[in-house]
């Protein structure tokens, strides 16, 4: 089993945050998805950006963000200002 902070972009925030919504295993990060964690982190982080959405999903995908394709970035771009 391994631990979130193995996991590409999660750092210690990411993971505090992760953990405050009960995830505290990559498995559970993956079937939750990178845009219901993120949902329920605004919850309890209004700060959370639009890095940190794509943190959760270069995590997903065992990737560093900055190297998610663009119609993935294009599509958590949109997710997020509709959240606005």
């Amino acid at each position: 089993m391994r631990n979130l902070s193995s996991l590409p972009n999660v750092g210690r925030v990411l993971e505090k945050n992760l953990h405050s919504i009960g995830v505290y295993r990559p498995e559970q990060l993956r079937e939750m998805g990178s845009k219901e964690a993120f949902i329920r982190i605004r919850l309890i982080d209004r700060g959370a950006c639009l890095h940190m959405l794509y943190g959760l999903q270069g995590a997903i995908e065992g990737v560093r963000y900055t190297w998610l394709d663009e119609e993935t970035k294009q599509d958590l771009r949109n997710f997020f200002n509709n959240l606005l």
